[in-house]
């Protein structure tokens, strides 16, 4: 059965895409493209999911959404187990923590830092504490990813995945140079020809 990825450009979503590569799985893709002046997801995503929201699969008949419920879906129904540390392993401990971190404490500062700048002048009060979090928490991922760019083992995990976001985000907004780390791992996740693969597959994605 072909997976549905329901795929909003510029989004969290390439990095499921980039998944279902590394894992060989059959898959098609339900394009949506952002506003080209508001940034915001298109209207007919809202068909897809109530809010709006992407990434959202389909397989089989089952819905998932929530970037970290889809890849803990993959890897456990589509071969990705070697990509899921022994659940009674230390490694597994720091999976859930990066699965949970990436998707909560870092992007309260980033979701926190694009509404700011919607509001220009009027956000002037909130905005070097929106930096110093920002900062912060890619300084937080810098200083836990190993040498060897891994955030849950010795080895590509689940949790490189959820965590190649906030890296792009992080190379992003200028901080390669104060997290040398996180930009190799940004440059190693995008050397990859699974990634590759997804970025020709689901289009054109920020800079790369």
């Amino acid at each position: 059965m072909t997976i549905t990825v329901h795929h909003l450009n510029n989004s969290r979503s390439q990095r499921i895409l980039w998944l279902l590569e590394e894992l060989g799985a059959e898959y098609e893709i339900v394009h949506y493209q952002r506003d080209a002046e508001t940034n915001l997801a298109p209207p007919e995503l809202k068909q897809a999911h109530p809010l709006g929201k992407s990434p959202l699969i389909e397989d089989d008949g089952v819905r998932v959404a929530e970037s970290g419920a889809i890849i803990q879906y993959l890897c456990e129904r589509h071969g990705g187990e070697n990509w899921l540390p022994a659940p009674d392993s230390e490694d597994h401990i720091r999976h859930l923590e990066w699965m949970q971190f990436g998707e909560s404490s870092f992007f309260v500062p980033v979701m926190l830092k694009i509404y700011a700048g919607h509001l220009g002048d009027a956000a002037a009060p909130m905005t070097p504490r929106i930096d110093e979090q920002l900062a912060a928490h890619i300084q937080f991922a810098e200083d836990n990813i190993s040498d060897d760019l891994h955030f849950a083992g010795a080895d590509w995990s689940a949790a490189d995945v959820m965590m190649s976001f906030p890296a792009e985000i992080a190379v992003m907004q200028g901080y390669a140079e104060k997290a040398p780390k996180l930009a190799k791992f940004v440059e190693a996740i995008h050397a990859r020809p699974a990634w590759q693969r997804a970025r020709e597959r689901g289009g054109a994605y920020f800079m790369w």
